[in-house]
């Protein structure tokens, strides 16, 4: 299927930018699906996951939470994130959460470049609170069901992965108008933020993702309580970034199921 992708400018004084996909011959105005990025922004991957809703009919939309402007600061540029997805893929696993083991493989890089290193993971972890995005997330929404010619007028649900799986749930939390939501493998909304929730929300687990999927249970009956529609599905043997076709951590049979159920649940929630 041919598409017709871009990178576009919105907001106030067009300060914020996403990259767009549509398919060339579909035609709009077409409901939109906001692909919320992982840690690394919006990468190869998160635009490859974006052309791929695209292709299943929607105006797909990823916002570059890391540029102002059109630009990103020197820390989060991509070549020096893909600098730290390179060092990160290299690991072991368990130094991923052992700040010993990493600061030790870190030491092993040359001086200049393990500064570089630790500078750009430093910026990044550090950027993970869901409420620094607040405004962009509204203006987000806001751009595609009012002002966007390719999906003004129709419906807008929200998907994302890993840190974006915790920001399509703290939309959910923000816009009354959202028509869904599914998070990846990402931590749970706020206990203050459930009650705010007006639409279905969706979350998907990996089993040795054991920190984050122990929060699971635990959500369900914080969004049973508060009579929200929620629902979630643990995969055995997927890891944390499951979906990510890029990473070792990827799982074949767990991302192809994840992927179907969530256009199922678009389907249902934007018919």
């Amino acid at each position: 299927m041919g598409l017709t992708t871009r990178w576009v400018r919105y907001g106030e004084d067009k300060r914020y930018s996403g990259y767009l996909a549509v398919p060339v011959y579909a035609q709009t105005p077409l409901p939109a699906v906001i692909v919320f990025q992982e840690v690394w922004g919006v990468d190869g991957h998160i635009e490859d996951v974006t052309e791929r809703f695209a292709r299943a009919g929607y105006v797909a939309f990823a916002p570059d939470l890391y540029a102002v402007n059109g630009e990103r600061r020197e820390a989060v540029r991509r070549e020096r994130v893909e600098a730290v997805k390179s060092f990160l893929e290299k690991l072991p696993p368990t130094a991923w959460g052992n700040p010993e083991e990493r600061d030790a493989e870190l030491a092993k890089l040359p001086e200049d470049e393990g500064k570089r290193v630790m500078e750009t993971m430093t910026t990044l972890f550090g950027g993970l609170d869901v409420e620094n995005y607040t405004e962009q997330l509204l203006a987000t929404a806001s751009f595609l069901r009012n002002e966007c010619e390719l999906s003004k007028g129709q419906g807008v649900v929200a998907v994302g992965y890993c840190m974006g799986g915790a920001l399509a749930a703290h939309l959910a939390s923000l816009d009354a108008e959202l028509k869904g939501a599914v998070m990846y493998y990402g931590r749970s909304p706020k206990e203050e933020r459930i009650a705010s929730i007006q639409c279905p929300v969706r979350a998907f687990y990996g089993e040795l993702d054991v920190q984050l999927t122990a929060t699971a249970p635990g959500l369900a009956e914080a969004m049973k309580k508060a009579g929200k529609d929620f629902d979630y599905k643990v995969y055995p043997g997927a890891h944390h970034a499951f979906f990510n076709d890029t990473r070792r951590s990827y799982h074949v049979a767990a991302s192809r199921d994840a992927f179907a159920r969530t256009l199922n649940y678009f389907n249902e929630w934007l018919s």
